[in-house]
C-alpha cells in the first residue's frame, strides 16, 4: 500500500481589519474579515517538515494590513490585489484564494456610523497563473413577506402532519453568491443592482414554494445583469406557524404566529446561463 498526500491548502483566516479613510471631517469606514488560502508546492512541509517554500500565515496577515494602507476600493478590488500578489510574488504558490466579508456601516454623522445589522457583503477571488475568478455575494440577508406565499400539493405519507396552506409567512436568512464573467466590472454598481433584484423578486413573486422563489430570484439577476454568469443561493426556511387561539375563544386569521428557529428546511440551488463557461476554480 502507498500513502500519498492529496489536495491541500493553508492560510490565515479571519484577519479583522478596519480601514478609516479621512476626507476632512468626513470619514469612510471599511470593516472587513479577510481570509487567505494558498495552494502550491507545499508537499515537503507535510512529508518532511521542510518549510523552505512556505509563506507563513503571519506574513499573510501582515500583508493584509500593509495593503490596507493603500486605497482599498471595493472589496473585490482589494481581494484581487491580494490574490495576485501571492501568486506573482512566490514561486511555490500556484493558487491564491482571498475571501472577504464586509460588515456594512451606515453613516449618521460626518464620522459616526451605525451597524447595518447581520447582513454582510461577500467577495471571493481565486487567482492562478491561468486567470482570475471573482465571486461576489451577500450573507445573512434576512427577508420576510407576510403573505403571497403558499405550500401545498406535496407528497403525504403516514408521517406527514404538516397542513397545506394557501397563505403563510415566508422568511429566510439568505446567502447568495454570484460569479462574474470577467474582472472588468463596476463592482459597487453590480453588487447593488443584483442585491436589489434578489430582494424585489422575493417580495413580488407569488410563491408556491421557496424553491420556486429561489429560481425566480436567480433568473431575474441573470436576465438583468449580463456580467453575471451564475448565481448560487442558499435559503434556510425561517418557519412561522399560526398559533391556535381557539382554546381562548379567539379566531386567528393569519395574524398571530410563533417563530421556530430549528429544525428548519434548507433550500439550495444554482441558476446559470446555458452559454456560461464552467469555472469550478472560482468556487
Amino acid at each position: 500500500m502507498t500513502i500519498v498526500l492529496g489536495d491541500n491548502q493553508y492560510g490565515k483566516s479571519e484577519t479583522h481589519v478596519v480601514r478609516v479613510t479621512k476626507k476632512g471631517r468626513t470619514h469612510e469606514i471599511k470593516d472587513l474579515n479577510v481570509s487567505i488560502a494558498l495552494a502550491g508546492d507545499f508537499a515537503d512541509t507535510h512529508l518532511t517538515g521542510d518549510n523552505s517554500k512556505v509563506v507563513p500565515t503571519d506574513t499573510q496577515k501582515n500583508t493584509i494590513f500593509a495593503f490596507a494602507h493603500e486605497p482599498m476600493g471595493e472589496i473585490e478590488d482589494f481581494a484581487i490585489r491580494l490574490a495576485r500578489h501571492f501568486v506573482g510574488e512566490f514561486a511555490s504558490v500556484y493558487r491564491a484564494r482571498v475571501a472577504i466579508e464586509e460588515q456594512p456601516w451606515s453613516r449618521v454623522h460626518d464620522h459616526a456610523f451605525v451597524s447595518a445589522g447581520s447582513e454582510k457583503r461577500l467577495a471571493a477571488v481565486t487567482c492562478t497563473d491561468d486567470g482570475t475568478w471573482v465571486v461576489a455575494g451577500v450573507a445573512d440577508l434576512v427577508v420576510l413577506k407576510s403573505t403571497g406565499s403558499e405550500f401545498h400539493g406535496y407528497i403525504k405519507d403516514r408521517f406527514t402532519t404538516l397542513p397545506e396552506t394557501r397563505d403563510r409567512i415566508m422568511a429566510t436568512s439568505m446567502t447568495a453568491r454570484w460569479r462574474y464573467r470577467d474582472t472588468q466590472i463596476d463592482w459597487a454598481d453590480s453588487f447593488g443592482e443584483v442585491r436589489r433584484l434578489l430582494i424585489e423578486t422575493f417580495a413580488s413573486k407569488h410563491s408556491l414554494s421557496l424553491q420556486q422563489t429561489l429560481y425566480a430570484m436567480g433568473k431575474a439577476a441573470l436576465e438583468a445583469r449580463p456580467e453575471v454568469a451564475e448565481v448560487r443561493i442558499t435559503m434556510p426556511n425561517k418557519h412561522h406557524f399560526v398559533v391556535d387561539l381557539s382554546p381562548f375563544g379567539m379566531a386567528n386569521d393569519n395574524e398571530v404566529f410563533y417563530a421556530s428557529d430549528r429544525p428548519y428546511g434548507l433550500i439550495e440551488g444554482t441558476i446559470t446561463r446555458d452559454d456560461a463557461r464552467e469555472a469550478p476554480m472560482a468556487w
